[in-house]
């Protein structure tokens, strides 16, 4: 059964254009996808992620367990604080990439991506064996809003006296916001400045609606999935089931810098070790293929799958692609083998439908926001 969160009445009150997305009928937008990708690069956009998984570690040994079981080093991570890293198979495949704020000095939340929650409950529910630390379904708790672009700390700086000056990105502290009880986390997937604010479901609403109006003066829109995938795929963040799957490692993704093979508690034993430090000693010597950016010289635009071609040879596969608003141009992000990965490379084409598109290869990511 579909499940629905708890703005659905508001999308569709909107007009959004719903859509299946892992299991959560989700608006994929509501008019232009590209007005509502512009107005998050140069003004602000506001989402509804309540489809991402929260589950909350707790207990004395919670970050033995969460060093335990995900890649990271978990112990480094300040209160207040948040660590972009993934959770792996013993064999180095990575389940999913997540997102771990410490709540308190023995409390942290992970928050997983839709697709992946249960998997990632179920992992860290076997890998809790032992020790001493709670792990709890938390998805039914949260409902997560995000304000995204330029104008959003502007915009929620209006309607909350937390102190978002001092908030660093990839931090989070408890406030009201709009009279609201939230976690407001400098934190998002767009490549803009922007917060993500979880708050229970039966607040959403009224939160939803008091963004909307401190935002019309800013500009600021409801946007859809489809915004944010172009969005993250011109700030070149990887989306899971597309850039990172279980049949890759952190380091064929070229994202090893997450991987901890020093930490200060369980140093050795976290799951998938043994497997990460051959993955990283294969990635220094002959890395096989490497992640890059591709743009379109003409207008064809890739999608996921096809063939990434040179001198008529396949080198490659297209992981995502769509047409870039900010570049004007088709954009892919692809997996090509290491000796046509150097930007600038000659000769490099994408076969979408029997034809060789000329593709100029560049670095990662396409945009990147003036701070």
């Amino acid at each position: 059964m579909t499940r629905t969160t708890s703005l659905d009445a508001l999308h569709r009150s909107l007009g959004a254009t719903m859509t299946d997305f892992a299991g959560w009928d989700m608006p994929l937008r509501y008019a232009s996808e590209r007005d509502e990708h512009n107005a998050v690069r140069t003004k602000a956009g506001l989402f509804d992620l309540s489809h991402m998984g929260e589950i909350t570690v707790s207990g004395p040994a919670a970050v033995d367990l969460l060093n335990h079981a995900l890649v990271g080093n978990i112990g480094s991570v300040g209160v207040g604080r948040a660590r972009y890293t993934m959770i792996c198979r013993e064999d180095g495949g990575i389940l999913d990439d997540l997102i771990v704020y410490r709540l308190e000095e023995s409390t942290y939340m992970v928050v997983a991506n839709a697709g992946n929650a249960q998997v990632v409950l179920d992992a860290l529910t076997e890998r809790a064996a032992g020790f001493d630390a709670e792990v709890r379904d938390d998805r039914d708790a949260y409902a997560l809003i995000a304000v995204q672009g330029p104008h959003s700390p502007a915009i929620v700086k209006s309607v909350t006296d937390a102190d978002l000056d001092g908030l660093k990105y990839y931090a989070g502290l408890p406030g009201t916001v709009a009279g609201v009880e939230a976690l407001i986390a400098r934190t998002g997937y767009t490549g803009e400045d922007g917060f993500e604010l979880f708050v229970a479901p039966a607040d959403a609403e009224k939160l939803w609606q008091a963004l909307t109006e401190a935002g019309a003066e800013y500009g600021l829109i409801p946007c859809g999935l489809s915004c944010r995938d172009t969005l993250r795929l011109e700030a070149g963040m990887p989306l899971y089931g597309h850039e990172l799957t279980t049949s890759l490692t952190p380091f064929d993704a070229g994202l090893g810098r997450v991987v901890k093979f020093d930490k200060t508690s369980h140093g050795d034993d976290f799951v998938g070790h043994d497997a990460l430090k051959a993955a990283a000693a294969k990635a220094e010597t002959a890395p096989p293929r490497r992640l890059v950016g591709l743009i379109a010289e003409g207008r064809r635009v890739p999608r996921a799958g096809m063939s990434v071609v040179a001198d008529g040879q396949v080198i490659g596969e297209v992981t995502s692609g769509a047409p870039s608003p900010t570049l004007g141009k088709p954009i892919a992000i692809a997996y090509v083998d290491a000796a046509h990965a150097e930007p600038g490379t000659a000769g490099v084409g994408v076969d979408i439908r029997g034809t060789h598109e000329a593709y100029e290869v560049v670095a990662l990511p396409f945009y990147k926001r003036q701070k």
